[in-house]
């Protein structure tokens, strides 16, 4: 080994085991891997494990059956689209409860959190009945034949209800860090409005951002109480795939649940790490600019 990569190895070595507030790595890294073990990786093997009885051939055929992908294709690509409006909308929002002040702000900055407190069930049956079309909004479009509810809009509703306050929550504590006087800076420059926020607070922000949009699409793959009342349900149209796997479970063909949620947890994880790899790419680059 040349005396540079010992050098390396020894700087590495260092810093997996650097001394912090917390006494004693080897317990401390033993309870952490353990308690990771215990609540996430056992239960994860145990999926993994039930779906192995069908083999690959049998995963693959379940996955690739029709009404499977069109499950798939409803909950991921929904998943997705509410992920980037709450992306907007949420940055927005988070922007007004930061840089502005206004009678009601902390009642508002309280309702903010309302999707995490309220059971998903109350929430499916609160959209459905509003934007049904006897609902208070439902009513507004329906002289004009637009259905929210009960059809992939509705999933849609719900899935930006459950995942605004993700993204609220991340961006928020990023722009309370963000100093005014570097926007002060930027419009001294002659930066018009526009490029301040594209070049300069955008910026700022995209990391956390994309920790919300990830936190926000995550839970909305996998969101079951809040959709089922307001999807309608129908195959090919507006069934989601925990729908399925929860019919498969009811059938007692728990290997084709399994093998269900494998392809879920799959695509999610394959999402998830795209999400993290630009997200790390976005602050790499932002510590070099």
């Amino acid at each position: 080994m040349s005396v540079a990569a010992l050098r390396g190895w020894t700087s590495s070595h260092r810093s997996f085991r650097e001394p912090s507030a917390l006494p004693g790595f080897g317990i401390t890294f033993g309870f952490a891997v353990s308690y990771l073990s215990l609540i996430v990786l056992l239960p994860l093997a145990v999926l993994l494990a039930r779906a192995a009885d069908l083999g690959l051939d049998g995963i693959w055929r379940v996955a690739t059956t029709p009404r499977v992908l069109a499950a798939l294709q409803v909950s991921f690509f929904i998943s997705a689209a509410a992920a980037l409006v709450n992306a907007v909308f949420g940055s927005i929002a988070a922007w007004v409860l930061v840089r502005y002040e206004f009678p009601g702000k902390r009642l508002l900055d309280a309702m903010i959190d309302l999707p995490f407190a309220l059971p998903t069930a109350v929430a499916g049956i609160a959209l459905a009945a509003l934007y049904a079309t006897n609902g208070w909004i439902g009513s507004l479009f329906a002289p004009w034949g637009i259905k929210i509810a009960f059809t992939p809009w509705g999933i849609l509703i719900a899935l930006i209800f459950i995942g605004l306050p993700f993204v609220v929550r991340t961006v928020q504590p990023v722009l309370q860090d963000l100093d005014r006087e570097v926007e002060e800076a930027s419009a001294t420059l002659g930066a018009s409005r526009a490029q301040t926020v594209f070049r300069v607070v955008l910026p700022a922000l995209l990391p956390a951002l994309l920790t919300g949009v990830a936190l926000a699409f995550a839970r909305a793959v996998g969101e079951y109480g809040s959709v089922i009342f307001i999807a309608g349900n129908m195959p090919f149209v507006s069934e989601i795939a925990p729908l399925l796997i929860v019919t498969k479970l009811e059938e007692f063909d728990y290997a084709g649940a399994a093998a269900i949620a494998t392809v879920m947890l799959a695509i999610s994880f394959l999402a998830l790490l795209a999400i993290n790899g630009l997200q790390a790419y976005s602050r790499r680059r932002l510590g070099h600019a």
